[in-house]
């Protein structure tokens, strides 16, 4: 991966920042984006004082306008494209009988059409390069979710998307790899957005407990890209929970209505 030109959505927090700093030891030359300017041009100095080449731009990934003009600024500097990595994200926390179906819109503007639109911007160069497109899907991309029906819908489709680019590009030597984690501790859950569009209440929030640290959530990633793997799926033991739903559905469903407090 050594001096690989590698572009980072979310960067500035989270699990975007933990990628910044894995593929910044490994010699990889970066573009960090992230609609929090103050916080992604922090990482960015960060690595730049250890010597790392860092192009930080402001990009809402929902605003095509933005995308164009941040991926320009990437090949600009470092002349391509190899790895995109489509890390941005938000969720949203409710019932879908009581949430906004605005609420589900901003959720898939922001995971599924914004992750289409850095790859689009990003694609040319990718397929000259014979690049890497990584894209953060979720447990929820394999199995459902309650309570977080907008977001699992987004994850679901990054798949339907993700696996049929891989397939129209199997030739031509474009990986794919999507990545599925389960709950990791980053501050994704204090912006959730409760039912009504507004911030979730903090007690609304599910499944912090177990969650992964983002550093562990980046090795793996990292791992994955050197060895462009389709799938993973992080920790490994969340690979239960795909197995518990095509096994026994049912079973499944009642574990989750307990961890959610639903009450069928």
């Amino acid at each position: 991966m050594s001096s690989k030109s590698v572009v980072i959505t979310g960067a500035g927090s989270g699990i975007g920042a933990s990628l910044a700093r894995r593929f910044a030891r490994a010699g990889c030359r970066l573009g960090l984006l992230d609609r929090e300017e103050d916080a992604v041009r922090e990482v960015a100095e960060s690595l730049r004082a250890a010597g790392i080449s860092v192009v930080a731009e402001r990009c809402d990934v929902t605003h095509p306008d933005e995308c164009r003009a941040a991926f320009a600024a990437v090949r600009a500097v470092h002349g391509g494209i190899d790895v995109l990595i489509n890390n941005a994200g938000i969720t949203h926390v409710g019932l879908f009988r009581e949430t906004d179906v605005d609420v589900i819109r901003r959720v898939m503007n922001v995971n599924f059409f914004g992750a289409v639109q850095c790859t689009k911007e990003a694609l040319p160069s990718l397929l000259e390069r014979r690049g890497q497109v990584i894209v953060l899907s979720s447990i929820a991309g394999l199995a459902p979710l309650a309570t977080r029906t907008g977001y699992s819908a987004s994850k679901h489709a990054l798949h339907g998307f993700f696996e049929s680019l891989r397939a129209e590009h199997a030739g031509d030597g474009l990986a794919v790899t999507i990545v599925c984690p389960s709950f990791v501790r980053t501050r994704i859950g204090e912006h959730a957005l409760a039912a009504d569009g507004g911030p979730a209440a903090r007690d609304a929030r599910t499944g912090v407990r177990g969650a992964v640290e983002p550093d562990l959530v980046a090795d793996a990633i990292f791992d994955a890209a050197s060895r462009r793997r389709p799938l993973v799926v992080i920790p490994r033991r969340a690979r239960f929970f795909v197995w518990m739903w095509l096994l026994t559905p049912s079973l499944y469903e009642r574990l989750m209505a307990r961890r959610t407090m639903i009450r069928p």
